[in-house]
């Protein structure tokens, strides 16, 4: 199964997607639904709670969800309960909310424009600029940030190539590249800018989004130069990538008299302008 990971905005909220090339598909997370219209604290409650309620009433729907694994708020990929467009359509049925209808016509959008960027390509970046203008992004940071996602799905092809697993393995070499560079795992990073479910790179200044990507590029040239074939070896890559971007850290920091590494989030910060 050829499956492709996104993130969808609908109301500045987002939702966890996957799209599966062979039944022609976007699966949807149903805890990311269920915040999004209900605007619960709770969301994993509320679907366990209505999972309960559906299973009761005898609704075929409590049988047919299935289970994908997604990135979790840890950085991690973890098992995710999923929906497909058909199914989320009843689902929203036993969720009472005032943003339905809206949602409905979302996911309807959703679905035609991802058959759209199957046929031209160049509209799944223009629905990426898109959607992180509505948020509020700079176009300098866009094109940082467009680039950083071309660079890291160059980085994990490279990876797949060598026989390594998207999870704990991209998980364990990413942590290695940002501890290096950065001084902080993923998780130290995204604590440190005060950040729970939002995406870490999403919340990243344009210099902190340069040195990522120095980073995960040299890992890569590395990585096609030495041929590591042991997870060992693959960590070893990891490190000396992060050594060229810590590098480069350093010597601005030295230079400018500023520390690269910033507290400064979307929510706080960023999107009034980068500093």
């Amino acid at each position: 199964m050829n499956q492709e990971t996104a993130i969808k905005i609908f109301n500045e909220k987002h939702i966890r997607t996957i799209w599966d090339e062979e039944q022609e598909k976007w699966y949807f997370s149903i805890v990311d639904v269920i915040e999004v219209l209900t605007e619960t604290d709770r969301p994993r409650k509320y679907w366990n709670d209505l999972k309960k309620k559906l299973k009761i009433e005898g609704s075929e729907l409590s049988d047919k969800f299935g289970q994908l694994k997604m990135n979790a708020s840890d950085g991690k990929m973890r098992l995710t309960d999923v929906a497909d467009t058909e199914q989320l359509f009843r689902l929203i049925q036993s969720i009472p909310s005032p943003k339905a209808e809206p949602f409905k016509l979302w996911i309807a959008q959703v679905a035609r424009e991802r058959l759209d960027q199957i046929q031209d390509p160049e509209l799944s970046i223009e629905q990426a600029m898109q959607d992180y203008k509505r948020l509020g992004y700079s176009d300098s940071w866009i094109n940082q940030r467009l680039k950083s996602i071309e660079i890291r799905k160059e980085l994990t092809d490279e990876w797949k190539s060598r026989g390594l697993e998207e999870g704990f393995h991209f998980a364990t070499l990413t942590d290695i590249i940002y501890k290096t560079w950065a001084d902080k795992t993923a998780k130290e990073y995204k604590k440190f800018k005060g950040l729970k479910k939002e995406n870490l790179r999403d919340n990243m200044t344009n210099t902190e989004l340069v040195l990522n990507m120095l980073a995960e590029l040299s890992t890569k040239k590395i990585s096609e130069s030495s041929n590591p074939e042991t997870m060992d070896e693959h960590a070893q890559v990891a490190k000396q990538g992060g050594e060229v971007a810590r590098n480069a850290r350093e010597e601005l920091e030295t230079k400018t008299g500023q520390k690269v590494i910033s507290p400064v989030n979307a929510k706080k910060g960023l999107l009034k302008g980068d500093k």
